[in-house]
């Protein structure tokens, strides 16, 4: 990546950042462009109205397109627990029934389906993480004619293991059970298809990767999906007509849309539109490529006195870098110590998680190292 994009993001000027696994910082122009919106209703109101939800169709169309999905297949949200749950909640659920999932998910993708175990006698099946691994045979082994729902992250937000999910989407496929994907910590620096990778279901949200406000998230849904997933929220902006306030008899919309149930944080989504313009512009592929090299760098350079717990086997390694001290000293204190320096990253199950993003550059990694106790 060049100069001009580090340029963007102040915080790549104050700070050695390398933690948009946690939060990605947002660039100048989307700041400017969530202030404006916000100065546009403090100076008109409600006048200017039809170009929030301008702008909410173009984000729609943005995500859409880093997925291979329709427009009307994407549901704005405010975080990546709204999809999901909206999953737990709207499936016809029997006892006997199972999920699929793996163990040490991130808590988003588990609680929702843990209270199904808890209130529905649903099955919960999880397959384990070992040295920073998933083994793809061992989690469609557990698939069988009651699984109603396979779930796993694109990429796991701890090892940064990244899923084949093409693998075990062909495999929920065969079972006819419906494939979720939790994909913050992935997409915009990872390329999707979702249909060639039978993802019926994914949810995420803008403020890791697509470095964009908190409060802006999505929710994917394809028509298997759309067919066995029920809106639980059903209010007055999911309906076919919602401006027609004297007809209450409208139907549901037979879309994603359903799953936007009122108004939503329009400055929020003006600064998501500048980002993802940011990375489509830059080119999602490109980025991806470019983090794969940086990663490997600092993978070459690392001490030895620091274990690489992620997988780098091809097609299984992400952005995310996990490592462990063997020095007897804690990720904790270690964290601590890099912080001082102004360098960020974060502890994640006894591990340094390092994830940088196409903001960094080559001297991001280098510094890290050199700071590393």
């Amino acid at each position: 990546m060049n100069e001009r994009i580090r340029a963007l993001f102040p915080a790549a000027q104050d700070y050695t950042y390398l933690n948009s696994a946690s939060i990605g910082p947002l660039p100048r122009a989307s700041v400017r462009a969530v202030t404006s919106q916000l100065g546009d209703v403090s100076a008109s109101g409600s006048v200017n109205m039809g170009e929030w939800s301008a702008t909410k169709d173009r984000v729609r169309e943005g995500l859409a397109g880093m997925l291979g999905a329709r427009r009307g297949q994407i549901a704005l949200t405010r975080n990546t627990s709204d999809g999901l749950c909206s999953v737990a909640a709207g499936m016809n659920w029997k006892p006997g029934d199972n999920i699929v999932s793996v163990s040490g998910e991130f808590p988003a993708n588990y609680y929702p389906w843990r209270t199904l175990r808890d209130t529905r006698s649903v099955e919960l099946r999880l397959c384990p993480q070992r040295d920073g691994r998933i083994d793809l045979e061992e989690v469609t082994a557990l698939i069988d004619e009651s699984t109603r729902l396979v779930t796993i992250s694109a990429v796991q937000f701890s090892s940064g293991f990244r899923t084949d999910l093409e693998t075990i989407g062909r495999a929920a496929r065969r079972a006819d059970a419906l494939f979720a994907v939790d994909i913050i910590q992935a997409l915009g620096v990872l390329p999707f298809d979702l249909p060639a990778q039978y993802v019926d279901i994914a949810s995420g949200a803008g403020y890791k990767w697509l470095c964009s406000p908190e409060g802006c998230g999505f929710f994917y849904l394809n028509d298997r999906a759309l067919e066995r997933v029920k809106p639980t929220a059903v209010s007055w902006m999911s309906v076919d007509n919602p401006w027609d306030f004297e007809d209450r008899e409208q139907s549901t919309k037979n879309s994603a849309f359903a799953w936007e149930n009122g108004m939503c944080g329009s400055a929020l989504f003006y600064g998501m539109e500048r980002s993802l313009k940011l990375l489509q512009e830059t080119g999602v592929e490109k980025i991806a490529r470019y983090l794969e090299d940086l990663t490997d760098f600092l993978c070459e350079i690392l001490p030895a006195r620091y274990e690489v717990v992620s997988s780098r086997r091809k097609g299984e390694k992400s952005q995310i870098v996990s490592i462990r001290p063997t020095n007897g000293r804690t990720a904790d204190d270690i964290t601590g110590l890099l912080q001082k320096e102004k360098i960020i990253v974060s502890q994640r199950g006894g591990c340094l998680r390092i994830a940088p993003h196409f903001f960094n550059n080559y001297t991001d990694i280098e510094r890290l190292v050199n700071y590393l106790p």
